[in-house]
């Protein structure tokens, strides 16, 4: 036996970790598929005996099919043939292009700021940015919904500074913690505009005013909202008129604009503060040109296509009501997200599952520790390009399976 066996078996370890995650019933597995361009929501899922079926997509982030929109592939076709493929480097080192200089220009644009800062993913941006922002402020503290991100939350714990965390979307409770914090420390409120798991909108304007009485700076994450809400697909801020009192705009190049990356909005001291002092920016090779100059082309393009956000919100809204009228247990706060509560990570994988196999249509479960236990969910996200065929068949299938599985429904008024 070696030194290294004697101290711990470590693949004995590892198969405690993942045997726990099955017996729980919280165990993903990745579902092999090839979207098919011109034909999304369409795909191919190659199941992991080779043989392949065609299935339909209902829970991607591609909320208004922009991945195969033919002015974002032309872009980025131009720019591959122009440029190659990958960057080069850090923006620093021979990474910044005609082409990130072009998307920072589009998105500080889109939200009416003096500039913008790319990232390679709005996680990046946001950990970066928030594990940062201390540095810039010494003896900061910030003020974090409990149902932020992921992200945001990393960033905030990796700062070093002081952090207060306020009960979800509650602001009688922000204005105590902050009442009982020094009136003279920096402070910033970092907080969601759309909450994507319940799919719920934060209280902008009361926490901006909260901000305005205690001098706070303001941080919002629109990845859920940016392509989707305001008239140019600037956010929920935009939609509401409130822009122009946040501080800092986080948003994703990944979901509704269907390429990758991510960026902050800010003032240009902001920006360059952040880029000069953010290791996360540093020492992070450049998004590869075409990617730039596709989310360009995507960011530009949705700022006149309004009729896409109005077919996807007709979409979500008779999903929501023809599951609804079947008694589904659906979390509906108005916006574009349809989730629908199972309460049970075994029944929900075991729905996910039947229907991709029976019924061919792709909905990941959502459990833990993505939502909280005893919430556990299938969330679908209808877009401009399901057809109400798709629709049909979505609801027919759950209804059924929602009966095999001998789950609970709300009553049904006549």
């Amino acid at each position: 036996m070696t030194a290294r066996e004697k101290v711990l078996d470590y693949t004995a370890a590892l198969e405690t970790a993942l045997n726990q995650l099955h017996e729980e019933g919280r165990y993903r597995t990745f579902i092999d598929i090839e979207r098919r361009k011109g034909h999304f929501p369409r795909a191919v899922w190659t199941r992991p005996d080779g043989t392949q079926r065609d299935i339909v997509v209902w829970c991607g982030n591609d909320y208004l099919g922009m991945g195969q929109q033919p002015v974002v592939l032309a872009a980025m076709h131009e720019a591959v043939d122009a440029t190659g493929a990958g960057s080069g480097g850090t923006r620093n080192i021979s990474g910044t292009t005609v082409y990130h200089k072009r998307l920072e220009a589009t998105l500080a644009d889109l939200h009416q700021k003096e500039a913008a800062l790319i990232f390679t993913s709005a996680y990046i941006a946001n950990d970066a940015t928030l594990s940062t922002l201390p540095k810039l402020f010494p003896g900061l503290i910030i003020y974090s919904d409990a149902l932020n991100h992921a992200s945001m939350i990393e960033g905030v714990r990796r700062n070093g500074g002081a952090k207060r965390v306020f009960r979800h979307n509650d602001v009688a409770h922000l204005r105590a913690l902050m009442e009982a914090d020094d009136p003279a420390a920096p402070k910033l409120i970092a907080f969601e505009s759309i909450y994507s798991m319940d799919g719920d909108f934060g209280p902008i304007r009361e926490i901006c005013d909260l901000a305005d009485e205690f001098g706070a700076l303001t941080y919002i994450d629109e990845v859920h909202a940016v392509g989707m809400y305001g008239p140019r697909g600037a956010g929920v801020a935009e939609r509401d008129g409130l822009m122009h009192r946040i501080d800092i705009i986080n948003g994703t190049l990944a979901k509704a604009y269907g390429v990758m990356g991510g960026y902050i909005a800010a003032s240009a001291k902001m920006c360059d503060a952040v880029r000069s002092y953010a290791p996360g920016f540093i020492f992070t090779t450049s998004l590869p040109p075409a990617i730039a100059a596709g989310a360009a082309a995507s960011v530009e393009f949705l700022k006149t296509a309004q009729h896409l956000r109005d077919r996807q919100q007709d979409n979500a809204r008779i999903l929501k009501m023809r599951l609804r009228g079947l008694g589904m247990p659906i979390i509906d706060h108005g916006s574009h997200i349809v989730p629908v509560h199972v309460g049970d990570p075994v029944h929900c994988k075991a729905i996910s599952d039947m229907l991709l196999e029976r019924f061919g249509i792709y909905a990941q479960p959502i459990n833990f520790p993505t939502v909280p236990r005893g919430t556990e969910r299938l969330r679908f996200t209808p877009s401009p390009v399901h057809d109400p065929r798709m629709i049909d068949d979505l609801v027919r299938a759950m209804d059924g399976l929602w009966a095999h599985c001998a789950l609970n429904r709300a009553e049904i008024s006549a």
